[in-house]
């Protein structure tokens, strides 16, 4: 992403805030993993949204003196060439203006005393802050702190919330993200195309996900933009697995729900497979229901659809097509192979943190997820696709990865099986 994009979302934030406030957004701190060692840093969302930097223990600090009055600055850490030696070298002024189109600076030890000089002089009402929790029991963030100091030493400060602004503006893809999905999708489907062209009977979930972290490897450095999950035979009756240690037996289902990011931006596809690059007649059966379901979705999203209306049918139709293929005696029994939702937002998360929509609206990006599980047959997959609704209807973005059942077993047998014969 250029500059101009973090700018034009910065000036969409400004002209939501209000008059005489204070904005302050951190990009996190590391997470200790064990004794001398951290997690890899994945810097806040938002914050990167906002600004396009990655990296730990960045501040952006902006003022909103009137509706153009806008000051922004970014705090950083300072030179160390010690430490810079162990970890690796740290952004400069001039990158950090290159990437953000921020060219005011400070570093991290500077913040506090410049935070309480402007809150302390009368001139500001309002502090916005992204205190945003997705549990409870999450612990404190730097925001979280700089709340309960806010509370105690300026309490005539009222508190807004910055992260409703940003969920309402990622909501909506802009054209260069559109664009970075697009690519995403094409290293999402080698990845995939790959683990189908190596299946074979007998290889290991953890071979399964070597192939695709190999495959991706071959387009940067980032990896998957999410943990895969990969299973086979009955780990596949587990929703969220990761633990890769399962084996693929003749006959099994393989089920992979995965995704890569360019350019800051996720997507996230699922395929099942038999591991023998052919389809037995229940597995047929059933993926040909998903199958109708998914395309049933992408012939009917439009804008000004209920987003609510999204998961609601794919569970209706899903249930028509099962019933209609023998597998299900009524409708109301689908809760029985349909074990989760059918829709999310993908973007900078692959779980987009928007503003939940009530319609559907041009320039969304969400998943058609379709997914079947059925225990007494042994078979449990689901097949997921990344929709964009665009001015009359939609498009699936992820059709180029293989999805029907000749286009799969085509695919696999360009690979193991074709080697074999």
């Amino acid at each position: 992403m250029r500059k101009e994009f973090f700018k034009g979302n910065r000036r969409r934030m400004y002209q939501e805030m209000k008059p005489h406030s204070l904005l302050v957004m951190f990009s996190g701190r590391e997470v200790r993993k064990t004794s001398d060692e951290y997690y890899p840093f994945y810097t806040d969302r938002n914050f990167l949204y906002l600004t396009g930097l990655e990296g730990k223990e960045f501040i952006l600090l902006v003022r909103k003196d009137s509706e153009s009055e806008i000051n922004e600055k970014i705090y950083m850490l300072p030179p160390d060439l010690l430490k810079e030696r162990w970890t690796g070298e740290r952004m400069k002024p001039g990158q950090v203006e290159e990437t953000s189109g921020i060219g005011n600076f400070g570093y991290v030890e500077e913040f506090e005393t410049d935070f309480h000089k402007l809150a302390s002089v009368g001139n500001y009402q309002y502090l916005y802050l992204d205190v945003y929790k997705e549990d409870t029991d999450d612990g404190d963030l730097p925001a979280h702190r700089l709340l309960s100091k806010a509370a105690k030493v300026y309490p005539y400060l009222r508190i807004e919330n910055a992260n409703a602004i940003v969920r309402s503006l990622r909501t909506i893809k802009q054209p260069c993200e559109i664009e970075a999905m697009r690519e995403a999708e094409k290293i999402t489907r080698e990845g995939i195309t790959a683990m189908m062209k190596a299946s074979r009977p007998g290889m290991y979930e953890y071979q399964y996900k070597a192939v695709f972290d190999y495959t991706l490897g071959q387009y940067g450095p980032q990896g998957p933009a999410f943990p895969s999950i990969i299973s086979a035979g009955k780990n596949n009756f587990c929703i969220h697995y990761y633990s890769y240690t399962g084996q693929a037996q003749d006959g099994d289902m393989v089920l992979n729900d995965v995704g890569a990011w360019h350019d800051h931006l996720m997507n996230d596809v699922s395929r099942g497979w038999p591991c023998n690059g052919r389809y037995n007649e229940k597995q047929r059966r059933l993926y040909e229901c998903a199958l109708k379901t998914s395309n049933h979705m992408f012939g009917m999203i439009k804008p000004g659809m209920p987003m609510a209306e999204v998961d609601a049918e794919i569970r209706r139709y899903n249930a028509l097509m099962l019933k209609e293929a023998g597998v299900l005696k009524n409708v109301e029994e689908i809760g029985t192979y349909m074990w989760h939702g059918g829709a999310h937002h993908v973007g900078f998360d692959v779980h987009d943190a928007i503003k939940q929509p009530e319609v559907i609206a041009p320039g969304m990006v969400f998943c058609v997820d379709v997914g079947i599980y059925h225990e007494e047959w042994g078979i449990g997959f689901r097949l997921e696709d990344n929709c964009l609704v665009t001015e009359d209807g939609c498009e699936n973005l992820s059709v180029i990865t293989p999805r029907t059942i000749a286009e799969i077993e085509d695919t696999m047998k360009k690979g193991y099986y074709a080697a074999s014969i």
